[in-house]
């Protein structure tokens, strides 16, 4: 598993959101990727600020607690007039969650370990939960279905969304007619004659988005929406296999510049996910289209698929790394492949950008309307978090909703789309004013 991702189902998220006032839940601790361990945990979510638990058993219950006080293992107990334990059946849909509040605000909580006296997580370092009702008053049965075995355990930091800007910290133009920005991005014309489309190409983490991101582009051009990659969710990369997108034109469009180059999803495993020697050789024009990955080796020069003698049409215009905004748990690993790619990008004067997708989920104000994308505080923090931690400049990190539950298009969902399309073609047009020849531009 590559990143660590929430197990909160849509449902369930805007059940236990609806706790918070609508807040934004940012992922720290998930049990079943770092261990149902104590010190762990601490080491997670000590000094993180307002958290909630959410716990999961076999019977259906989610439930869990919050606390607005910080986790700093002093073994102390600690008074937080704002704690409360939760809980909903998620086989049982209702129509609000039980919620309970704390009944002796003398000691609510005990910050050595997820510890709330009446219900203790991780106990014994173990997925088992200790239940006894006292500081607070519940019926285990509601609370728990008396279930205290764990299918997982999450912690997740409670993030106000800081509201709205007062205006747009960047300028989008949320009145253009979509088939204006279709025939601007059908006009461009790379400025090397040799070349006729611009090859983009998107890696990221298995769940990001690239293949979403690909069909979501496919459906602005068509006018519909439409799934041609394959999508979903998997612990694994959906995507086995170097695919070349093309883009059909329609409504009037007829050319689209640019190709679409989807990889093998990053993983932090031994021997998993995308290669950083196949990656170099997509970059090179090497590798063609439906070449299938094999994470143990490299592609090799005697490979039907291996492009001997590749010409700068065959190579890479711009790289787009994609991410999900709401993912703050991205291991270790794979920062170090990002920092390594690039490297190699750098290395071959490629530009790159940085797609960050699923903003609509990540704030709730976005959710609302997306047209405040640029305005939300939180989207505005979380770009830059992502600016530093990958090293690229806040220009080049572009915000994204991928259709994903829709039936029909929309205009503001195709018009930051399409914008994100026209920044990678300015991207790729750095890349070939290396190559221009103003004598044979003229030709």
């Amino acid at each position: 598993m590559s990143t660590v991702t929430s197990s909160l189902n849509t449902w369930q998220k805007k059940k236990l959101c609806s706790l918070f006032n609508h807040a934004s839940l940012s992922l720290l601790f998930k049990a079943s990727v770092h261990g149902y361990n104590a010190n762990t945990f601490h080491q997670k979510c000590n000094m993180q600020g307002p958290t909630v638990i959410v716990a999961y058993n076999k019977s259906g219950y989610v439930f869990g607690a919050f606390t607005s006080k910080n986790y700093a293992q002093t073994g102390q107990q600690i008074v937080d007039d704002k704690a409360f334990l939760f809980s909903f059946n998620s086989k049982e849909i209702k129509e609000d969650p039980l919620r309970v509040v704390s009944g002796n605000p003398q000691y609510t909580l005990c910050d050595n370990g997820p510890n709330f006296v009446s219900l203790v997580f991780l106990y014994n370092n173990t997925s088992a939960v200790y239940s006894n009702p006292g500081t607070y008053q519940f019926d285990p049965l509601k609370m728990h279905g008396n279930d205290l075995q764990l299918t997982e355990c999450e912690v997740y930091r409670v993030e106000d969304c800081g509201g709205l800007m007062e205006k747009p910290w960047r300028n989008l133009q949320w009145n253009s007619e979509r088939q204006a920005l279709l025939s601007t991005i059908s006009g461009w014309k790379p400025s090397v004659s040799s070349v006729k489309q611009a090859r983009i190409l998107l890696v990221g983490p298995v769940g990001a988005g690239k293949s979403s991101f690909y069909n979501s582009i496919n459906s602005a051009f068509r006018g519909y929406v439409s799934m041609q990659a394959n999508t979903g969710t998997a612990g694994t990369s959906l995507t086995t296999q170097f695919r070349t997108y093309y883009i059909r034109p329609s409504n009037n469009i007829t050319h689209v510049p640019f190709i679409l180059c989807d990889t093998m999803g990053l993983e932090d495993g031994v021997n998993t996910g995308l290669d950083v020697d196949d990656f170099a050789s997509i970059l090179k024009g090497h590798i063609q289209d439906k070449y299938q990955f094999n994470p143990s080796m490299p592609i090799q020069p005697d490979s039907p698929h291996f492009n001997e003698s590749p010409g700068l049409k065959d190579k890479i215009h711009c790289v787009v790394y994609v991410i999900d905004i709401r993912v703050k748990l991205l291991p270790d690993k794979i920062i170090e492949k990002f920092v390594i790619f690039r490297k190699k990008a750098n290395q071959l004067g490629i530009p790159q950008l940085v797609l960050l997708t699923k903003v609509d989920e990540a704030c709730p104000l976005v959710a609302k309307d997306l047209k405040n994308v640029y305005q939300s505080y939180y989207v505005n923090k979380m770009m830059q978090e992502v600016s530093y931690q990958l090293g690229v400049s806040l220009s080049a990190v572009i915000p994204v909703k991928n259709y994903y539950q829709e039936l029909e298009i929309d205009s503001p969902t195709d018009i930051l789309l399409l914008n994100a399309v026209v920044q990678m073609l300015r991207a790729a047009e750095g890349y070939f004013d290396d190559f221009y020849n103003p004598e044979e531009r003229s030709k």
